[in-house]
């Protein structure tokens, strides 16, 4: 490079990387908290620590070796990060026995994410009672939330959802504690109507949210439970960490051709969760009564010495809210069909104000046993509208061609002659063989 005289001299920035290039791989910059390896108490604990892992003189040096010219730790790629000193360990091979006998019944999520530590932790027991078919979520206490008020606290409350299924159905809330990052609710949600298959393949999702009287709430953070990890009649205590709610795919990313393709099968599965969309559930109890040769008996209760099918709408759990003020007016209708005549309809009085109702009524069908093997009942809740056509909310239907918990219930009453037996049934928005018409 040559300069003449009165210029300066003068890089460009080019020549200046040029020249400030650093020969060599470049290394990955340690965090502090590489050299603190954390231990859950639910991870597995039955691997044996090398001879030399113990041995070895701890080090803060990540490049330091040991005497035969490796690293700190011997083979297997070891780092030589500083390793704690654990009992049982000496002498080569030994393992965390005092670790592995720890109550597996709390269930402990360790958070290594700033992002997630930073929004609070949260305590609660589940526990689901078998013979009630109820799930009991008893929600304790939260920890460090993350501030969302002005004045660096919060007005916390906890929110449940059974998923999949309708939100707005399932949604269970415990009340609001002000002021506060560290609240303490001791308060009991329950669900009922819980199948043990709903145990098998449901997921609990327990959010926390702040709540502003002039605004939108606002989201805090989020857990899910799979609820197969409950044992009936089992209590289970959770303390976990918030999370931020999964993102979403988006197909942004993608070429026009997956776009496409992502979106047809998107759409295609949001109209079968809509088809097969869970609305609620319905607690019937259903009794065949034989004839009975009795004479005496006068009224109803010579009706049904003649024999027939005795059933019992008892109570509907968690419908879908069907008007603006996130509740329904919800009465159920009973057929058995095919009906000719058009004589087996029977209604429930209607309840207002309510997604949990209360019946307790039955409705008697004079019918033979072997015509009742032909038949099949038909249920359907309905959300009364003054001045105009009732609101469809969901049905189920029970007989020989049924499927799954409505067959067998159907079975099990024929096979049980006078016996009553109640059953749980999911509640959907297409029932075969309905007008769904009011």
């Amino acid at each position: 490079m040559t300069v003449r005289k009165g210029k300066s001299l003068g890089i460009t920035i080019q020549e200046h990387m040029a020249i400030d290039v650093c020969p060599g791989p470049i290394r990955p910059i340690r965090q502090i908290s590489a050299y603190f390896p954390r231990l859950s108490p639910t991870s597995s604990f039955s691997e044996p620590l090398s001879p030399n892992q113990v041995a070895a003189p701890t080090t803060l040096s990540p490049g330091s070796t040991g005497q035969a010219g490796g690293p700190v730790g011997g083979g297997g790629g070891s780092s030589g990060l500083l390793s704690p000193q654990l009992p049982g360990a000496a002498g080569g091979g030994g393992s965390l026995s005092a670790m592995s006998s720890m109550d597996t019944s709390i269930e402990i999520d360790s958070c290594d994410s700033d992002d997630n530590t930073s929004l609070g932790t949260l305590e609660f027991d589940l526990l689901y009672e078998k013979a009630t078919s109820s799930l009991h979520c008893t929600v304790l206490r939260a920890k460090g939330l993350k501030p969302m008020d002005f004045n660096g606290l919060a007005d916390p409350y906890v929110k449940l959802h059974l998923l999949p299924g309708a939100c707005k159905a399932n949604k269970l809330k415990t009340k609001t504690v002000r002021n506060t990052l560290n609240p303490v609710w001791n308060e009991t949600l329950t669900y009922c109507g819980i199948t043990e298959e709903d145990m098998y393949r449901k997921t609990l999702r327990v959010s926390v949210c702040d709540e502003d009287k002039l605004t939108h709430n606002e989201f805090i953070g989020e857990s899910r439970v799979a609820l197969r990890r409950v044992k009936p009649d089992q209590p289970k205590h959770f303390n976990i960490c918030l999370e931020h709610p999964p993102p979403l795919p988006s197909p942004t990313a993608m070429s026009t051709a997956l776009r496409g393709i992502s979106c047809y099968l998107r759409e295609w599965e949001m109209e079968q969760q809509r088809n097969l969309e869970e609305r609620g559930r319905l607690l019937l109890c259903l009794q065949y009564i034989p004839p009975s040769t009795d004479g005496d008996l006068k009224g109803e209760a010579k009706e049904r010495a003649r024999g027939g099918l005795c059933v019992g709408v008892k109570r509907c759990a968690h419908l879908a809210a069907m008007d603006v003020n996130g509740f329904s007016d919800p009465y159920v209708k009973t057929y058995l069909k095919p009906d000719v005549h058009k004589k087996s309809k029977h209604k429930t009085a209607v309840i207002k104000k309510t997604l949990n109702p209360e019946f307790n009524e039955e409705f008697f069908y004079e019918i033979s046993f072997s015509e009742l093997a032909t038949k099949t009942l038909e249920v359907t809740v309905w959300d009364y509208d003054l001045g105009k056509s009732n609101d469809f909310i969901g049905g189920v239907s029970l007989g020989c061609h049924s499927q799954g918990e409505t067959l067998q219930h159907w079975i099990d009453c024929l096979k049980n002659k006078g016996k009553k037996v109640e059953r749980w049934h999911t509640l959907t928005n297409e029932l075969p063989g309905s007008t769904l018409q009011e």
